[in-house]
């Protein structure tokens, strides 16, 4: 009996913190968060449009364009269970992002509240055209 109720409090844990993952990824991070994960070692992913990055992009951002996202997510494997955050311009083609990193069994993906203009509103660092 006693074994049972170990098992079901881990049952119970492993979920939770699944919820909580879950939760991030579709809630999101706001932008500090987002760069002090990056400096952590998180992966920053920008699924913007190349002219869209080049002209302002957060630094250590990589960019694979949310249309290019399906069939080129061999280029992040070594992440599938390490974190990455991604951005785009305001959060929306990052959300969807999200979803498909989580569909391929991305493990830590969260997406970036408000975008690379949120991070240059709070006067983050950015590299300009």
């Amino acid at each position: 009996m006693k074994s049972n109720k170990i098992y079901w409090a881990i049952a119970a844990i492993l979920g939770a913190f699944l919820i909580f993952q879950q939760l991030q990824a579709v809630q999101g991070v706001d932008v500090k968060q987002a760069q002090s994960m990056n400096k952590q070692g998180a992966l920053l992913l920008d699924v913007r449009e190349p002219a869209e990055y080049a002209e302002l992009h957060a630094p250590d951002a990589k960019l694979i364009p949310l249309g290019d996202l399906p069939v080129r997510l061999n280029e992040l494997a070594s992440y599938k269970d390490k974190p990455i955050v991604v951005m785009c311009r305001s959060g929306h083609r990052s959300s969807k992002a999200v979803a498909i990193l989580q569909e391929a069994g991305f493990t830590q993906v969260s997406n970036v509240k408000g975008g690379i203009t949120a991070w240059e509103s709070e006067g983050l660092e950015v590299v300009r055209k």
